[in-house]
Order: structure tokens, then sequence, then C-alpha cells
């Protein structure tokens, strides 16, 4: 295991190896205590948590240099996963080998797991108690709000020109009126960018992105890791097919022991398996892939009820670490409903663990996997077409979950119907919420006019909402 770990003890870890004999001299406990506090700071989704690496990372201890910074955040926009996390990793793992990779990619998910771990506690035993009903009330309403300003930020950001427009209207159209399933969406937008991107055709080039920041920038040169490339991120086969295998077997060997243990119709079979599938399409962050986990999570498997999925997203809008922790509540509540012969809590509490493990090991895998050979994707114009076809995509794909919250938050009922041989879901006018409506009006005032933070507004309309549920009874 010693490739696991390095060859050095703990403390010694801070790459005496780097390359051309510099020395970084950030002794391994001094990033710990850094790690820990980009996980407390890890807020407001995968731009603000990008902003907070970047702030303490660059600009605060000055590690790395600007230009490292963004080269290693656009391979990591390449995969599939939560991005700010795998960053994370990345950065630990230059820093500090496999196990400073390890230690900032654990700490980045630990505090958001705990935090929803016991939020989903409070809902499954008390979500039927007024103020705790009126608390996720409030935060589905706000939560709408944020996902019309997702579509927007992303929107604004990749419709750069008529053909990302146009990709983004057919994902729109393939997943609103014909239910593609996302990952096929995601697939057909990957391959037309690679080849518009090989071809050389303008309209798919690269760029925008996530902003690191502004002002003076930090040279490579000028930072503690120096310019030079560290003896252990130099291209190594072996090493990356050894890291490879151990990573795959963490993440197969448990959903087997599942299926053996459980057998193939057990829920706690299906959210491995299930999980394990969108870990690998999970491409343009949360909100994209959390339009067809809801459609499966909510018709295909009945784990929830469609109003529950915006009660879990607003978990993990107000709770640090990646977005993506919402698919820990959908496990939870998928088991506890269903937990054949183990008790509710205990088979919830393991499709937690099991949901959340299934979602981050491997962002482990591709990070080890393929950062010695990042160099090599640097300028793939290729690779670049396709990453933006398929961001162009997810705001086809963010518009529809926008489109299906806002249905099942302001109205109670929902009806399917048949147009031109098509299913769509239209709401019953009768049984608008006004006081849903409201809300979501006073989140987006709030947002769109105010610029008030997320974070403020869901707390602040998750108040409103107990108040009237106390107010009505």
């Amino acid at each position: 295991m010693a490739e696991m770990t390095g060859s050095t003890p703990a403390g010694e870890t801070a790459e005496k190896d780097a390359g051309e004999g510099h020395y970084h001299g950030v002794p391994f406990a001094d990033a710990l205590r850094v790690w820990l506090r980009v996980a407390a700071l890890s807020f407001g989704g995968p731009a603000g948590q990008i902003a907070v690496m970047h702030r303490i990372i660059v600009d605060e201890k000055r590690w790395i240099g600007e230009h490292r910074f963004l080269h290693a955040l656009n391979y990591c926009m390449l995969l599939p996963g939560p991005e700010a996390q795998q960053l994370a990793i990345y950065i630990g793992w230059l820093m500090h080998r496999t196990l400073g990779g390890l230690v900032a990619g654990i700490l980045f998910v630990l505090p958001g797991f705990l935090s929803i771990l016991g939020l989903s506690y409070i809902y499954s035993a008390y979500g039927n108690v007024g103020i705790v009903a009126g608390l996720f009330f409030g935060l589905k309403a706000a939560v709408l709000a944020v996902v019309v300003q997702a579509v927007i930020r992303i929107g604004s950001r990749a419709l750069k020109n008529r053909v990302m427009v146009g990709i983004a209207a057919a994902a729109f159209i393939a997943i609103f009126f014909l239910h593609v399933p996302f990952p096929l969406i995601v697939l057909a937008a990957g391959i037309a960018g690679f080849l518009g991107g090989r071809l050389g055709l303008s309209a798919f080039k690269a760029g925008g992105g996530h902003k690191a920041g502004s002002g003076p920038v930090l040279s490579d040169a000028e930072s503690a890791l120096g310019e030079g490339i560290p003896a252990h991120a130099r291209p190594n086969l072996a090493w990356s097919l050894r890291m490879s295998a151990v990573f795959l077997a963490l993440w197969i060997v448990p959903v087997a022991a599942v299926y053996l243990a459980f057998g193939p119709g057990n829920v706690l079979t299906e959210i491995g398996l299930f999980f394990s599938k969108m870990a690998v399409v999970t491409f343009g962050g949360a909100y994209a892939v959390l339009a067809y986990v809801a459609q499966e999570a909510v018709q295909h498997f009945g784990w929830l009820k469609p109003g529950e999925m915006l009660d879990g997203l607003g978990m993990a809008e107000t709770t640090p670490g990646p977005l993506i922790m919402v698919v820990q509540f959908v496990g939870f509540m998928g088991a506890y409903r269903d937990p054949g012969a183990l008790n509710p809590m205990l088979a919830a509490t393991l499709a937690a663990m099991l949901t959340t493990w299934v979602t981050f090991v491997p962002c482990f895998l591709w990070i080890f996997l393929g950062a010695p050979f990042i160099e090599k994707l640097r300028g793939n114009v290729a690779l670049a077409g396709a990453m933006s076809a398929i961001t162009a995509a997810v705001v086809g794909v963010i518009l529809n979950l926008a489109i299906w919250f806002g249905l099942h938050t302001l109205f109670a009922e929902v009806a399917s119907v048949s147009l031109a041989g098509l299913r769509l879901d239209i709401p019953v006018l009768q049984s608008a919420v006004p006081a849903a409506m409201a809300l979501s009006a006073a989140g987006a005032i709030a947002i769109f006019r105010f610029k008030t933070s997320v974070i403020t507004t869901l707390l602040a309309c998750a108040i409103s909402g107990m108040l009237w549920t106390l107010a009505v009874g």
C-alpha cells in the first residue's frame, strides 16, 4: 500500500521530490487544517465552492498559481461528477500525493453527508409535524427560484451562439416532450461537440466557464509549488493502472456484496446499481442530473413523492458540500419506505451510506487515473468542443427540471395527458397553492432584484414557511 499513501510519513508528504528539486514547504498538518476550512465553507454550489478554494489556496495560501488552478479546473469539468470536489482531490494530490487527495476529497464530502443524514432522520420521523412541514414547504418554494437562477447563470455562459442555443433547445425537447433519458442526451451532445471541435467549427470552440477570480494574478513561478511538475505527478501508466484497480474494487465490491446479500429486487441493490450508473453520466453538475434522478426515483422506482425531491434539494442547498449530495436523501427515503426485512432506519442509513459511496468513490478514480496525463488534454479542441456542447445541452435539461419542480411546487395536483402521442404533465389549475406562489415570487425577487445570497434566501423562505404553517394551524 505504499503507492496509496506515499513512502514518507504523513508529516513529510510535502513533496520533497517536487520537480526541479523544488520543495513547496507546506506541512501535511497545515494542509489538513486548510481542507477542513474549505469543507466548512463549501456552500453555494460549485461556483461558490470553487471561488472559496481559489480564495484560500491561490490568493491566501499561494500554494499554486492561477494558471495551474484553472488548468486543473478545466480537466475536472471534463469529468462526470462534482467538479468542485474533484478539484479539491486534484490539488490535494498535487500537493501531498495520494494521501493529500484522499483527505481533501473525503473532507469535502463529510460535513454534507453528516448534515443531510441528520436532516433525513428528522424528515422521516417528523416530516408531517406542522413546524417541520412548514420549514420544508418554505425551502421548496425558494429552491424553485434557485433552479431558475441556475438556468439563467449557466445559459448566459454556455449559449454563446445559435448552434449552442439549438443544442439546448433540442435537449429540452428530447427530455421534456420525448422523455429521452439524460445519459443519451449527454452522449449525443458530446459526440456532436467532439466532431464539431475536431472539424474546427468555430461554434464549438470553448470559452467562458467558471471564473476563478479577478485582480492580480499569482503566477505559477511565484506559488509555493512553483512551475515544475512534482515527481509523483508525472505520467506513470503502471501507477495509474494500480490505482484504477484499487478504486474500481472499492466502488464495485460493496455493490456486489449488497447484490449477493439481498438479491436483485431489493431496494439497496437497486440503489447501488442506479447511482453507480449516475456516477458515470453526471456531466454538467447536480442540477442537470437531478431531472433524470427525479424522473427515475419518483416515476420508476417510487422512492420519493414529487415534492420530496425539492425537500432534498433544499437540504443540499443549505448544508456544506456538493449539491449532488441530494442523492443521499433519495437513497435514504427509498430504503426507509421499502426496508425489506431490515429495520426502516437501519435500511435507510445503509442506503444513504451506499448512495454516497458509489457517487463519490468514482471521483477519486477519475482524478488518480487521469490527472498525471492532464497535460495531454491541454488545448485539445475536440474535447473542448464536446464539453461546450454538453454544457449547452445541460441548459435545456435544467430548464426541464425547473418546469418539473414548478409544477409540483406551485400546484397540489398534476395530471398526465396525451397530446399527439406524447405524454405531458400539466397542472390542475384549481389545485394552485397561493402560499407557495407567493414564497417563490419572494425568493425570485430577493435573488434577482436584490442579489440576496442563496443561503439567506433559503433561510428566509424556510422561516416564512414555518410561520405560515403555524398561522393556518
